[in-house]
């Protein structure tokens, strides 16, 4: 086994090569810029060249604290730098596509924050654009890059499990929804900026479902508008079924974050570490059980890496990746069109208590 894990943890690695580095941009400079996308750029020796915010203030000193150089007084300015080949777009939901369109029009390849659309007629019209320019285009759904969840897909692949057959996700939080604003007022918020992962996710293993159903809510006294609360079933053409459980006003402080997913040869289980202890996190855990090696029982993979910031390595790499040598993204626009379908028809469901059909 130590060699099997040897190879999977070599195929997770996470490193963007000197070669593929480009004129990298940010947008933006929240909490998730400072505590994600800059920390796992500088761990993977990625500089970059300049940013911006709407707080003028706060991108001063988050350029000060991570070496920028330069502090572009607006999206405008930084879109006309020529230099700037890549733009790292993380802002709010609602603004996501206006500065997407700016970029893909001022030839700026882009890596967009999850949601980079709030509808599927939009992420349609956005991939479009990308595509006609012939520029690259991703998605920062980093979760497929974490590497407890990246190593259960390889061992899933290389068929150690056999064909899936259940896939669930279980989460049960308090989510300090204080830290985020700009999200308290959204009526679209848990399966819209936090499950949305979880999603991206069951489609990445199992693909397109037949069908979903899913229930939302709410709790007294909960600071949010939108759902806190949500749980979704797929059900696919080849029998599998996933359910995604996320509850985000966890009153019992017994926080939990774990996903199992079940073959016809085996099993693999672990936990998303980062939901445990939310910002620090821990790594995750990850153990299989197989038929086909075989194990003897149980038997745990050493984890080493995390989603914050580690995954942020991948996403990023993959779009630099996509530049320098032809190759599609992981989480290409094209790609999470169909997640964005995906959560459309999650939130149709909710809202007519109805099972909806997605297209193959």
């Amino acid at each position: 086994m130590i060699d099997l894990f040897a190879e999977i943890s070599e195929e997770c690695r996470l490193a963007i090569p000197a070669a593929h580095h480009r004129g990298i941009a940010v947008i933006g400079a929240g909490g998730i810029v400072e505590g994600a996308h800059l920390p796992a750029y500088a761990r993977a020796g990625l500089p970059i060249m300049g940013i911006t915010d709407l707080d003028a203030a706060r991108a001063q000193r988050v350029a000060e604290a991570f070496g920028i150089p330069r502090v572009y007084g607006s999206v405008e300015h930084l879109l006309a730098d020529p230099a700037v080949e890549v733009v790292d777009i993380a802002v709010p939901a609602a603004a996501q596509p206006a500065i997407f369109r700016a970029a893909i029009a001022a030839g700026k390849h882009v890596l967009a924050q999850k949601p980079f659309a709030l509808d599927p007629e939009t992420a349609v019209e956005l991939s479009g654009r990308a595509a006609e320019a012939g520029l690259v285009a991703a998605v920062n759904q980093q979760m497929r890059y974490d590497e407890g969840i990246a190593a259960a897909h390889r061992m899933v692949e290389k068929g150690w499990i056999g064909a899936i057959t259940g896939f669930s996700i279980t989460v049960n939080l308090a989510t300090p929804w204080e830290l985020w604003p700009w999200a308290q007022p959204m009526e679209r918020l848990e399966v819209m900026v936090h499950s949305i992962h979880y999603h991206d996710v069951v489609r990445w293993f199992l693909g397109e479902p037949e069908s979903v159903y899913a229930v939302g809510g709410r709790t007294p006294g909960q600071i949010p508008v939108g759902e806190t609360r949500t749980a979704t079933t797929y059900r696919y053409a080849s029998g599998a079924i996933a359910v995604v459980h996320a509850n985000h006003v966890n009153r019992g402080e017994d926080n939990y974050a774990e996903f199992r997913i079940d073959g016809a040869d085996g099993a693999i289980r672990g936990t998303i570490g980062l939901l445990y202890d939310y910002p620090d996190g821990r790594t995750d855990t990850l153990e299989v059980r197989s038929r086909t090696l075989p194990t003897d029982g149980w038997v745990p993979y050493p984890v080493t890496q995390r989603w914050i910031p580690d995954a942020f390595i991948g996403t990023m790499g993959s779009v630099l990746d996509a530049i320098a040598t032809g190759s599609t993204p992981l989480t290409s626009v094209a790609d999470n069109v169909r997640t964005i379908d995906l959560i459309d028809a999650i939130y149709r469901s909710m809202n007519d208590n109805s099972v909806v059909g997605l297209s193959g």
